[in-house]
This record gives structure tokens, sequence and C-alpha cells, in this order.
């Protein structure tokens, strides 16, 4: 039986707010508990050796190490940073995507730099105008995306297409979906609910016949899992990602501030225990990892700046499952098949 080829995942070392405990840290998470993945870490080699003998590491750490003197911080304009630093470890990163050097490129660094650098070094992929960034929410049937979720604050009705078919082809192939459902989120279920952008992006949609399409969605509704996938704007998106992030946070206080005060409250807390450590861990984004960002040439995941070595880990795993998955080339064969599908109903009408 032949064994699956090993999947490389460069990571900016200099990303997170953490940086680089917790790049260092998630790729020695990784080496123990991803065994077919190598990770290729990016940035200064002696901050990086040194931070990995700080976490018990005493001889050559056990990733590769390939150099880069200087880094994207979070106050980086994204437009500045693409001037001033073409040799950050963000950029070296990428380019070892696009030369075949790694399958897939992780960083909690500042996400419209992540964006910019890929656009540049990596590319659109042919038939997609602009990219999107998909994040992964739990729900009461299984997980549903969410995207945008920060790339694109004023889509066209077209994009809003292009998100929904990017997102369908992820949740099939990552999600294990089977015909997943696929919705615009807008303020009521009618038809007649929503700004124009999403009552001219609903017709576009409803043409491409393999996608079901079941309309809108509300904001209630995402959790509940009415739809395996959910389309809106960037902006939207993201305000809705920040919400939930917070949402397991503020209820673990409040139930903690509560069992203090009553010491029954206590011993039902004792007994739910398991329970509700399952119940958080389904909602944390470190589960996660992190948010791919769909339609450029090449598997990019966007981490959170506050993540840890755990969601560090977490993300290079999310990535080495997309480059498997072969996301990018699947998005390309659905877009040429729809334009196929596309130029026969134009040739025939």
């Amino acid at each position: 039986m032949m064994r699956s080829p090993r999947i490389r995942v460069a990571l900016d070392a200099m990303g997170s707010d953490h940086c680089p405990a917790s790049e260092v840290g998630g790729a020695l998470l990784a080496h123990r508990e991803l065994p077919d993945v190598d990770v290729i870490l990016v940035g200064p080699p002696d901050q990086i050796r040194k931070e990995a003998r700080r976490q018990g590491v005493l001889t050559e750490p056990p990733f590769r190490i390939v150099p880069a003197e200087e880094w994207v911080t979070m106050e980086d304009k994204p437009s500045e940073a693409l001037k001033r630093k073409p040799r950050s470890s963000m950029a070296v990163a990428l380019e070892l995507v696009r030369d075949g050097k790694a399958d897939a490129f992780v960083s909690a660094g500042n996400t419209g730099a992540v964006m910019g650098f890929s656009l540049r070094i990596l590319g659109r992929l042919k038939g997609i105008k602009r990219p999107a960034i998909a994040a992964v929410l739990p729900s009461l049937q299984g997980p549903t995306l969410l995207l945008d979720v920060g790339a694109n604050t004023d889509p066209k009705p077209r994009y809003l297409v292009e998100f929904a078919v990017m997102g369908e082809i992820f949740a099939r192939v990552i999600l294990g979906k089977d015909r997943p459902r696929v919705a615009f989120l807008s303020i009521g279920e009618e038809d007649a609910k929503g700004n124009e952008r999403l009552k001219e992006a609903k017709p576009l949609l409803e043409r491409i016949e393999h996608i079901r399409f079941i309309g809108n969605v509300e904001g209630n509704d995402i959790l509940h899992g009415r739809a395996d996938v959910v389309v809106t704007d960037g902006f939207t998106g993201n305000a809705i990602l920040k919400f939930g992030e917070s949402v397991i946070q503020v209820l673990s206080t409040m139930v903690k501030n509560q069992v203090k005060r009553d010491p029954l409250a206590l011993l039902g807390a004792l007994l739910l225990r398991g329970a509700l450590r399952r119940v958080k861990r389904s909602m944390d984004y470190e589960e996660y990892g992190g948010a791919p960002l769909l339609g450029v040439n090449g598997t990019v995941i966007i981490a959170h700046g506050r993540s840890t070595p755990r969601a560090i880990k977490n993300a290079i795993r999310t990535a080495s499952r997309l480059a498997a998955g072969r996301v990018e080339e699947k998005i390309l064969e659905e877009l040429r098949t729809m334009n196929t599908r596309s130029a026969g109903q134009e040739g025939s009408s």
C-alpha cells in the first residue's frame, strides 16, 4: 500500500501577537501530532532557534528554517508593507508555495497584508474576481461555513455568487457535506428582504443547477444549522465572526460567576463539567486554527493574531487538509464546468 505524500506547510514565524513563541510552539506540536506534515518556519533564524531552546529543544529544531530578516507588524498598512517589505517572512513563505517548495501557507499576521501578498505572489484563480475569507462556525447541525469574513466589505453581486461556488466546494471536500445547502445572509427569509446586491445575486446563483441554493437565512439561523454555507459581505461576516468568538468566553464567565454564588450550582457544574468542556471546545476558534483564503492560486490559512501554540498547530492541520484535498483545483474544475454550461445555454438560446 502506497503511503500518502507528506504535506509541506510554510509558516510565517513572525505573524502572531506572541511571535515567534506561538509559531515555534505550534510547529513543535505539529511535529508530535501531525506525522504526515513537514513544517517550514520562515523568519529570523537566530530568534527562531533561541525560542526553540527556550521551549526545551536542546538540539536542532525538528523543522526546517528559511531565513527572512524582516516581517510585517499588525500596525503596518498593507499597501505600505507590500512596497517596503518585499522580503518579509510573509512574502518569502508565500514564494515557497508559488515555487512548489511548500504545499500551503499559514500566518497569524496582518490580514490585509496576507491578502495583498497572496494576490501579488500567488495570484487569483482563473475565473475568480475576488478571493474570500471563509470561517467554520459550530451549529446544531454540524459545522457551518461563513464567507466572506473580512476580505471584501462591499462586493458586487457576481462576487457573492463566486463566494457561494467556492464555499459549496469547500463544504463538500473539507467538511464532508453531501449536497450542502447554500444561502445568502439577509434580514428576512422572503425574497423581497435584503439589499439590492442580494436581489441581483439571487437569480445568478439560481442558474447554477448543481448548487443547492435555499434562498435567504437570518442571523439566528446560522448556529441552528439551517444552511451549510452562508454567504455575505466581508463587513457583516467579520462582525458576526468577532461576536461569535466572544460568546463562549462571556458565557463561561457568567457561569463561573453564578457557580461562585451558589453551592448547589457548584455541584451541578461539577456533574456537567465534561459536557461543558466539550461545548466550549466546539465553539473555540482555536479548534479550527484559522480561516482559508479561497480564490487564490494556492492554499492560504489566516490564523488569529492572538493564536496560541495549539491554535497554530490546528491552523497547520487545516492547511494540510486543504492542500491534500486539492481544493483550489476543484474550484477551478467547477468554474470550467460552469462556464461550459453557460456557453452551451447561450448557444442554444
